[in-house]
């Protein structure tokens, strides 16, 4: 599950440039005609929007992956290139469905929980639990909450 960006890291960086080169190019030719406080403004406007860019890309890569292998249900989460990952034996797999309209799934063992599905819009998330049930049954590990 992952986040769904349109624009990836690099092609941001290109857009950036671009846009700086522009900016500069206008900035320089109002400088030129004596109007010096145009590259100023220009040099803060393309800070303020790297700025915003920056953030952007940090996220951009964020997702979830499920995986369930050899008995071992495994979760790696990715926030702002942090990676986190938990490993829990499936026949003690619990999984919650979201509740209320906001809610995550919950997956729970041995008195640790994981919440998932961050960039699942929220009337999939149901689904995909449901899904996530089935695939541990069919794994031949028991009827599943």
């Amino acid at each position: 599950m992952r986040r769904n960006c349109s624009v990836t890291p690099r092609q941001l960086g290109l857009l950036y440039l671009g846009l700086c080169g522009v900016s500069l190019a206008i900035g320089v030719g109002f400088w030129m005609i004596g109007a010096r406080l145009v590259l100023g403004f220009a040099g803060l406007e393309l800070l303020a929007v790297g700025a915003a860019f920056l953030v952007y890309a940090r996220h951009a890569a964020d997702g979830e992956t499920v995986s369930l292998q050899d008995g071992r249900l495994t979760v790696v989460r990715e926030v702002a290139g942090r990676r986190e990952k938990m490993e829990f034996g499936c026949a003690h797999v619990r999984i919650a469905p979201p509740t209320g309209a906001q809610g995550l799934i919950q997956v729970t063992a041995h008195g640790r929980r994981v919440d998932l599905g961050r960039h699942v819009r929220p009337e999939f998330r149901p689904v995909v639990a449901g899904e996530l049930r089935r695939a541990l049954q069919a794994a031949g590990h028991g009827p599943l909450r």
